[in-house]
């Protein structure tokens, strides 16, 4: 049994793994086994140095559950009333939350699952706010369990079942735990400007908005753009950085861009 730990308001990390980092997105159901093995590597120090206390992980859906929420048109705006459908989604989505799991205990990282189907709903529609209980993620923290959510199908008034983005599940967990910090790893370096270079402060969206553009593959929770749009509604401060810039992010740095 993992040991009793108390984590104080404030104390926790919020940690989004991009689902282009840990999957080669372009390739259904396809793992980036070394990418994956070095962020676990990070999480494993970070928790061993003391450098992170109370650490909750969200990763995206990649070639996971992108790939099949995109085959069923079912999107963040539109979602379905097909049980294969939502099937489908939700178990590529559980297989790949396995596969995190896995390597994270692989490194003595108490890492436990929490499936956003299961908890949330949107009472309102497709329009109406994400209601995702903070109970189960909260107490496992507080008995020093690393919970491990992830983008997921979730129960939508009058549209069935619809996607929710980890982005969303980040800013719904930091704010409801009061994170003292938020990081969002990828495969790029930051926000990227028109010329490709590091955005290295966003206060505003106006500000950035057309250097913002979607995902280069298949991506139904809207790419960068909705990112930002995320993190800015944030009170903690959020960093957007890539691989190279998570041990730092860990040990309370900010690589990348910062937002907010």
């Amino acid at each position: 049994m993992n040991e009793h730990r108390e984590t104080g308001a404030g104390d926790t990390v919020v940690l989004k793994l991009g689902g282009s980092l840990i999957t080669e997105k372009d390739r259904p159901e396809t793992l980036d086994g070394e990418s994956l093995a070095d962020a676990c590597d990070a999480v494993a120090a970070a928790l061993s140095e003391g450098t992170v206390d109370g650490l909750v992980v969200v990763h995206g859906g990649g070639s996971f559950g992108h790939h099949h929420a995109s085959e069923h048109g079912v999107s963040t705006t539109t979602g379905t009333g097909d049980v294969g459908a939502v099937m489908d989604v939700h178990g590529a989505m559980t297989t790949l939350n396995q596969l995190v799991l896995a390597r994270l205990h692989e490194r003595d990282v108490p890492a436990v699952p929490v499936h956003p189907l299961s908890l949330a709903a949107r009472p309102d529609g497709v329009n109406g706010e994400l209601d995702l209980p903070i109970g189960s993620t909260a107490t496992l923290l507080e008995e020093g369990f690393v919970p491990v959510l992830h983008g997921d199908g979730v129960a939508t008034a009058d549209a069935g079942v619809t996607v929710v983005s980890g982005d969303e599940i980040v800013v719904e967990l930091a704010t409801a735990l009061d994170a003292r910090r938020v990081g969002v790893c990828s495969t790029v370096p930051g926000v990227l400007d028109g010329d490709g270079e590091v955005i290295r402060r966003i206060d505003s969206f106006e500000a950035v908005a057309d250097a913002l553009g979607g995902s280069d593959a298949t991506d139904v929770s809207g790419g960068m753009a909705a990112k930002v749009r995320e993190l800015l509604a944030l009170d903690a401060p959020a960093s957007v950085f890539g691989a190279d810039g998570l041990v730092a992010f860990l040990r309370g740095e900010e690589p990348g861009t910062r937002i907010g």
